[in-house]
């Protein structure tokens, strides 16, 4: 009962402080990276895979 009332309010505070824009984007980053997880612990990750995430790092990466 405690833990529900704690991870609403912990979902009410993301709301809040990224927008409601922004979520659909971090659920999809989320997903994206417990699928790579799995695929790493399992070693199942395919050069496609490996070539995406790459190149999703380096597009976060902020250049100096």
């Amino acid at each position: 009962m405690n833990l529900d009332k704690t991870l609403i309010i912990v979902l009410i505070i993301v709301l809040v402080t990224m927008g409601p824009s922004q979520l659909p984007k971090i659920a999809r980053m989320l997903g994206k990276s417990a699928k790579a997880l799995r695929d790493g612990i399992d070693g199942t990750l395919d050069d496609e895979d490996a070539t995406a995430t790459a190149s999703a790092k380096k597009r976060e990466t902020p250049e100096e």
